[in-house]
């Protein structure tokens, strides 16, 4: 089978398409005949040995943790999965200690499994997993919220930002979207956000607030940090909860943790990692569900031929609103 292989070292040119070993199923896992990969920054991160893990894999490796394919074998244990059925890989180790899905076919865990949700195509279902799964923990890894609560996303046009927005909106929320761009800007609005602001617009905490009125923010899904991340508690109301999900933005300049105190706000980290296979599954099925009831559906952006996977990274580094997606085998 072709694949694209990383020798370990950094830099997206230490990638190349060759050929590699076709993938036998161990106990627990099948081999999956993979369609669609989609990318994700924390893809090119590890590339560029910048990705926060305290381990990394042998080279040579395969990068991709987001896909969507049909099952070609089966290994002993196995039996909730068959071959010809169609499924979504959902976050596991796949990408990270295991060979991802840059590859025409890739042995998983058949647990990190599930079914492509109706009506979906594949180029939809390919690159949902991670950011959705991401953005459904974020939105509820605190005390239930209160319907119609203000919930306010940084990098709201990324894509954990966009699945946070989408999410949200169908659970009932008032959505506050950062974005630099004013042209993003207007398609959140148009995929469920109430208001949208340029967090490098002077004052835009103030911005906030006034159009909120006497609503401060109930939950910060904060995907940047850094020096945005004071200006994000500038707008929460007593209680606010901050959930992390990225660092994008770096160091966080000048913290001074008083301002927590008086209106009694918490500050956590998402980690996927910290949940179950069996927890992605029903977590998967709950967001599903959810979007479906508001007739919401992943953004795609641009779907790359498999020999342009380096084009496709080039695409995603430019910031675009959707899904970057390659066809491996359609």
């Amino acid at each position: 089978m072709k694949a694209w292989l990383w020798d370990g070292e950094a830099g997206l040119d230490h990638l190349r398409l060759a050929e590699a070993p076709n993938p036998i199923p161990n106990d627990d896992e099948v081999v999956l005949e993979v369609h669609y990969a989609a990318l994700n920054p924390a893809d090119r991160m590890m590339a560029e040995r910048r990705y926060p893990y305290p381990v990394y894999p042998p080279a040579p490796h395969v990068l991709g943790r987001d896909g969507v394919g049909v099952v070609i074998a089966v290994g002993k244990g196995v039996d909730d999965v068959r071959v010809g059925d169609q499924q979504v890989l959902l976050r596991s180790q796949v990408g990270l200690l295991r060979w991802g899905m840059f590859a025409e076919k890739v042995a998983v865990p058949a647990s990190a499994l599930a079914e492509v949700p109706a009506g979906w195509t594949e180029e939809q279902s390919s690159g949902a997993a991670v950011v959705y799964l991401s953005a459904y923990r974020a939105l509820t890894m605190w005390e239930p919220l209160k319907p119609n609560s203000v919930v306010l996303v940084t990098g709201a046009s990324g894509g954990v930002g966009v699945a946070t927005v989408q999410l949200a909106t169908a659970m009932g929320h008032t959505v506050v979207a950062l974005s630099r761009s004013g042209e993003k800007q207007q398609r959140l609005k148009q995929i469920g956000a109430t208001f949208s602001f340029n967090p490098e617009g002077p004052g835009w905490p103030a911005d906030a607030k006034e159009a909120l009125g006497s609503r401060g923010v109930n939950l910060a899904v904060d995907t940047i940090g850094g020096k945005l991340l004071p200006e994000v508690i500038e707008t929460m109301g007593d209680h606010g909860r901050i959930s992390l999900v990225g660092e994008l933005g770096g160091s966080v300049p000048n913290f001074y943790t008083g301002t927590l105190f008086s209106r009694w706000l918490r500050i956590g980290a998402m980690a996927l990692s910290e949940y179950t296979s069996e927890q992605h599954r029903a977590a998967w099925q709950e967001l599903v569900g959810t979007l479906a009831r508001a007739g919401a559906r992943p953004l795609i952006d641009r779907v790359f031929s498999f020999e342009e996977l380096p084009q496709a990274f080039e695409r995603l580094a430019s910031g675009p609103m959707g899904k970057v997606v390659v066809r491996v085998n359609p």
